[in-house]
């Protein structure tokens, strides 16, 4: 992937943030449960800053959208693998992400 698909990538998602802030203030009700699975998972939330926000920050120097992509899922599962009850689990799927990424890099 160019560059230009990476600023594309980044633009659209940015502009799917907006839309669903907007949603959220336009239907508090459907995002009110501190328990929302959606929006809030506290396996995603327990930490200083939210895990979204951390792999944004990692991949944004990724050198395609693919490898950021592969990288962001690396660290979901690293990040959340205490948090869910599967910790083996997502240490495997953190494991075949990062081979994938690896492999790319090849």
């Amino acid at each position: 992937m160019s560059q230009m698909d990476y600023e594309k990538f980044c633009y659209e998602y940015d502009k799917f943030e907006e839309y669903m802030s907007d949603f959220r203030k336009e239907n508090p009700e459907l995002t009110a449960d501190s328990s929302d699975q959606v929006n809030s998972p506290k396996h995603y939330t327990s930490g200083k800053q939210e895990v979204i926000d951390t792999i944004e920050d990692a991949i944004s120097l990724a050198a395609s959208v693919e490898r950021g992509f592969l990288q962001g899922q690396v660290l979901k599962y690293m990040l959340r693998m205490w948090h869910k009850g599967r910790p083996l689990q997502d240490a495997e799927k953190a494991q075949w992400y990062l081979t994938r990424l690896i492999n790319s890099m090849r």
